[in-house]
Parts: structure tokens; C-alpha cells; sequence
């Protein structure tokens, strides 16, 4: 049995991209089944930045040097309605909608010349239990890169302040 004092006990790692963190076992998410892509990579962080605050880093436990940008696909796409199969639930031991949240993986290329967010396969994470799955959303009108768009800044207006 884990005494109280073990339960609360911090480990530190370093992450190539995020340097030194340290976190419990609370912290970590399985994903059982693994990610599309990394399979044999099933326990996680989310970390988040506060150079970014948009996006919720999807940290690999087992591969530290993976790390995937996330975000909540609401804030960008407000029309966003995904039909998650009832068998995600399932799996998940979601029993109420207090108790999930979604993440999209986003794609960035260098620069952040061209952003794309996968509609496609949301990642649904229960937040009791800990545990996440990527679903993949069949028949959906939705892309594995939908282009992300881009807020232009207003032009300065430039004239005479007579």
C-alpha cells in the first residue's frame, strides 16, 4: 500500500524542449492504446507555457524527446461539433460531461508559417480516472489539417492629428 507521503512525491525530469519539470503520478495520463503514430508511447504530461498560452503540450514520459502542441479546438474553431462514438465513453469509463475534455494535436511548421489543427481525431481525456484516447472521428467532414486562421492586425491608420 502507498503511504501518503510516497503519493505526493515529485519526480523530476528534463525534457529536451521544456528543460526541468517535476510531477507526480497524479499528473500522468495513459493513454492504453497509445497515439496514432507512437504506439508504445502511453503515459504523458500536459504541460502548459506561459510563453504559450494556447497551446497544452502533450509531453511523452516514455520518449522525452516527444512532444505534441495541443489546444482546446473551441478556442479557434467556435463551430466545432465533433460526434465522438458512444464506444469512446465506453472505453474511457466516462460516466457525465463534467468529467471529459477534448485537445486537437496541432501541426506547426517552422516559423509558424503555416499552423494546422487535426479536427479529425480529437484527443477525449477523462479527468478522473486519468486515462485518454486519439478517436478518430469515422464519416466526419472534418480535416486531419484544418489551416488555422489568421488574425491580421488592423493596418495603423496614418494621417494628419490636426
Amino acid at each position: 500500500m502507498e503511504s501518503k507521503t510516497e503519493s505526493v512525491q515529485a519526480t523530476l525530469v528534463n525534457f529536451p524542449r521544456f528543460g526541468d519539470f517535476a510531477y507526480r503520478e497524479s499528473d500522468v495520463i495513459e493513454f492504453q492504446w497509445g497515439i496514432p503514430g507512437f504506439p508504445d508511447l502511453r503515459r504523458w504530461l500536459f504541460l502548459t507555457l506561459d510563453s504559450q498560452p494556447s497551446f497544452v503540450w502533450l509531453q511523452s514520459l516514455d520518449d522525452h524527446g516527444v512532444a505534441l502542441p495541443t489546444s482546446n479546438p473551441w478556442m479557434i474553431f467556435e463551430d466545432y461539433d465533433p460526434a465522438m462514438p458512444a464506444y469512446a465513453f465506453a472505453a474511457l469509463d466516462i460516466q457525465n460531461a463534467a468529467e471529459f475534455t477534448y485537445l486537437n494535436v496541432m501541426v506547426v511548421s517552422q516559423g509558424a508559417e503555416e499552423m494546422t489543427m487535426n479536427l479529425m481525431a480529437p484527443i477525449i481525456v477523462n479527468l478522473r480516472t486519468r486515462k485518454a484516447a486519439q478517436v478518430t472521428l469515422e464519416g466526419s467532414p472534418y480535416s486531419v489539417r484544418e489551416p488555422i486562421p489568421r488574425k491580421h492586425a488592423e493596418p495603423a491608420l496614418v494621417g494628419n492629428a490636426s
